[in-house]
């Protein structure tokens, strides 16, 4: 295993710890730096391992990260049809 699959599992049981921790925002500021920490290792996992290893990490990231991407979509969505 090459250190780009160790820092995404490092950063998959981060993420799972920080779910755990009780947090007057909701988590929200836990995700946000989740985010901002993923998408670099995300990169290089891709790079290092290729697209299929890639699109792997990124399924379980996107597990962790579920409500941000609900919002995510249910905003797209919204902006798609044209109201505020």
């Amino acid at each position: 295993m090459n250190w780009a699959l160790v820092a995404a599992f490092g950063w998959l049981i981060v993420a799972n710890v920080m779910a755990m921790l009780p947090t007057r925002d909701q988590h929200w500021t836990a995700a946000y730096v989740l985010i901002a920490a993923g998408i670099p290792i995300l990169g290089w996992v891709t790079w290092a391992n290729g697209p299929v290893w890639g699109i792997a990490i990124l399924l379980m990231g996107c597990s962790v990260l579920r409500w941000p991407l609900v919002f995510l979509f249910r905003w797209l969505r919204r902006k798609a049809a044209g109201t505020p």
